[in-house]
């Protein structure tokens, strides 16, 4: 029988669109009202949130970069920041609402099939979009490339902008300020190397923090837990395979104990996930 499932889903650097099929997931971040939605969309983050479901979920979720989800929605990315709504309850380019798009997924047979339709959909949704501007999208790669190790005024300066135009664009398009993309970029590049077994003090100078204490202070900021505390968490008997981590070759999400829950009953879990922008 499959039973109710917890998870702690650590930031990551992009937006997250769950297209529920059937059973509801309940999200609950510190200091807000839990949420229970069948179809999600999870703004960037800062802080950790705890999903959790009866033991059944299926669905398609799909990754977007910050400036995708700019454009697929053209809402002001900062009032998203750590939030999780309804996606029927934001402004989007589709005529039809995304929980119709949704059961036109369910009932197709098979991934490929499910695949295929999101492409063109999301092709159809961009074209029609809020278009983001091409010196975010170059800021957000460098960004990415040099795992938020990138000086800010650097950054500026590569895409011809002064701190300040830097700030107010990617508050609206990224949704983080720049130097807030950065800490979960970092905080990310951490996860990877302390699970991949490199110590605490080897990993705080590889990510550019000043010193083990400041790794240990970003990473229970922004996880909830130690970097002991996570790493030795990933090492339990029940561990957190691959595939359920949201992100290929990353260490985004923690098994919690469960406990009752009122949604979904017993019964096959399923999703997949697709990366766009």
């Amino acid at each position: 029988m499959t039973r109710p499932r917890r998870r702690l889903e650590t930031p990551i650097g992009a937006t997250t669109l769950l297209l529920g099929f059937d059973q509801p997931v309940r999200i609950t971040r510190a200091g807000r009202d839990p949420d229970t939605l069948v179809s999600v969309y999870c703004g960037p983050t800062t802080t950790p949130a705890v999903g959790e479901h009866g033991g059944r979920i299926s669905g398609v979720e799909v990754l977007l970069a910050p400036w995708a989800a700019f454009t697929l929605f053209g809402t002001p990315q900062h009032e998203l920041v750590n939030r999780t709504v309804d996606p029927d309850d934001l402004p989007h380019a589709l005529a039809t609402p995304l929980r119709e798009l949704a059961a036109a997924l369910a009932a197709l047979p098979g991934w490929a099939e499910r695949f295929g339709l999101l492409d063109e959909v999301f092709t159809r949704w961009r074209e029609a979009g809020t278009p983001s501007s091409e010196r975010v999208v170059r800021a957000w790669s460098l960004l990415v490339r040099t795992d938020g190790a990138i000086p800010v005024p650097r950054l500026a300066a590569e895409v011809g902008w002064s701190v300040r135009q830097l700030e107010n664009r990617f508050r609206e398009q990224i949704g983080l300020g720049p130097k807030a993309a950065a800490r979960v970029l970092r905080l990310q590049r951490a996860r990877r190397l302390l699970t991949a077994g490199r110590s605490a003090a080897e990993t705080a100078a590889l990510c550019g923090f000043y010193d083990q204490a400041h790794l240990s202070g970003e990473f229970k900021a922004m996880t909830g837990c130690t970097p002991m505390e996570f790493t030795r968490a990933r090492r339990l008997p029940v561990p957190v395979s691959p595939a359920m981590d949201r992100m290929a070759g990353e260490a985004t999400s923690l098994v919690l104990p469960a406990r009752p829950y009122d949604g979904s009953g017993p019964g096959a879990h399923f999703s997949k996930t697709r990366r766009f922008g």
